[in-house]
């Protein structure tokens, strides 16, 4: 974990799970930051181990003051969100996600990534030659596509847990959760506790 990141902000909905809550935090954040912003990652820590073994950091990350009076991110597991550093520009997501690994500290992680998706209806439309980026000018220029931003979050036990935002219904209360809304992506970063 990078010290000098950055944490998701407070006012989290309550939510059933801490990795529904750690999602919907992120999400939050993420949305305050606005549309067009490249992918994010974080890596998902326990709040109370956090609090033990790192004070400072715990302050500096957020909760009520000084980071020790309870707050949003306080119970029973718990987990607090550490943005890492930005991606790397230029480089598939899938192939850096490939190169991470995580220390034993980290519980999960979470990335959030913007793409453009048709719905169902228009999927029996695409054309099946189109090779990746033929693909993704055709859906970029298709009437019926939107905007989705993803949040998805795994942890090293397998608990998986997504949120979507979609661009023209870019409010809280319009968000979708649930385990397996964009299962490859939860595949991928699952990946990253292996070995």
């Amino acid at each position: 974990m990078d010290d000098t990141d950055h944490s998701p902000g407070e006012g989290t909905p309550l939510a059933a799970s801490p990795l529904t809550r750690a999602v919907l935090e992120i999400d939050g954040y993420v949305a305050g930051l606005g549309w067009d912003r490249p992918a994010r990652l974080f890596a998902l820590v326990d709040t109370a181990r956090l609090r033990a073994e790192e004070p400072a950091l715990a302050a500096r990350l957020g909760g009520a003051e000084g980071g020790t009076e309870p707050g949003p991110r306080d119970g029973e597991g718990a987990l607090t969100p550490v943005e890492q550093e930005e991606l790397p520009g230029g480089t598939p997501l899938d192939e850096f996600l490939g190169t991470i690994a995580w220390p034993d500290a980290v519980t999960g992680c979470a990335l959030t990534v913007e793409r453009l998706m048709l719905p169902p209806s228009a999927e029996e439309s695409v054309p099946d030659e189109l090779d990746g980026a033929e693909l993704a000018r055709w859906v970029a220029g298709h009437p019926e596509r939107q905007e989705v931003r993803m949040t998805v979050a795994v942890l090293r036990d397998g608990t998986r847990e997504s949120a979507l935002r979609l661009r023209e219904k870019d409010t809280a209360t319009e968000v979708l959760t649930g385990p397996d809304l964009v299962p490859g992506l939860a595949d991928a970063l699952a990946a990253t506790f292996d070995g």
